[in-house]
């Protein structure tokens, strides 16, 4: 991976020592580009707006706003940006709130640098990337790993079935043409699938639509 393709990566969290840990780490990862350091959901979001990243690592216990109401908000406004949680905390109810809004990953804070790189390539290629150290139960892991999708996901999944383009759904949700090309796409790797008639099949045979 060239300089110029380099993974754009903004991390939020309310606790210095951890932005700093962070930055440290990242800076030793040839292929990511440390794109900003961010100690609350608004400062996340003005750094999104300024430099859409490709990735944010985000804390999920802060104060004000945390960090699954913060990936609901980017995954509204910016649907390209993928989301990592981080946390100390292992519970499954915060993993599937997480993934529910629109996370791509979990990594929980204790881990390796081998670890998060392993994360940002694999949340960058379009899959979903669970720490190794969750402990998750084989039933578990496929449950998180059946497609999960966002509000707006579903209006665009169902819209798309009833044969809209692009176009049409815009205009019917008030959106921009490349914000529903974002949320078809994502749809298509969340599904696994290269088109439009395989993504209804396979919608239809998860009980999404």
């Amino acid at each position: 991976m060239s300089k110029t393709d380099k993974i754009s990566v903004l991390v939020v969290d309310d606790h210095p020592m951890v932005l700093e840990g962070m930055r440290a780490m990242l800076n030793q990862i040839s292929f990511v580009q440390l794109a900003g350091l961010a100690t609350n959901a608004w400062e996340a979001m003005e750094m999104i707006k300024l430099q859409l990243p490709h990735i944010v690592l985000t804390d999920i216990n802060m104060p004000e706003v945390s960090g699954i109401e913060l990936t609901e908000k980017i995954k509204k406004e910016f649907p390209s940006v993928k989301v990592v949680a981080m946390s100390t905390f292992k519970e499954r109810s915060y993993i599937s709130q997480m993934i529910q809004h629109g996370a791509s990953g979990y990594l929980v804070k204790s881990a390796s640098r081998e670890e998060i790189e392993e994360a940002i390539l694999s949340v960058y290629e379009g899959r979903l990337y669970m720490s190794l150290d969750l402990h998750l139960s084989g039933a578990d892991k496929r449950e998180m790993k059946s497609p999960v999708l966002t509000s707006r996901e579903k209006e665009v999944l169902q819209l798309i079935a009833d044969g809209l383009t692009n176009m049409q759904i815009a205009e019917k949700l008030f959106l921009s043409m490349h914000t529903v090309d974002s949320h078809r796409k994502n749809l298509l790797t969340k599904f696994d699938v290269k088109n439009t008639a395989l993504l209804i099949r396979m919608a239809t045979k998860s009980g999404l639509l």
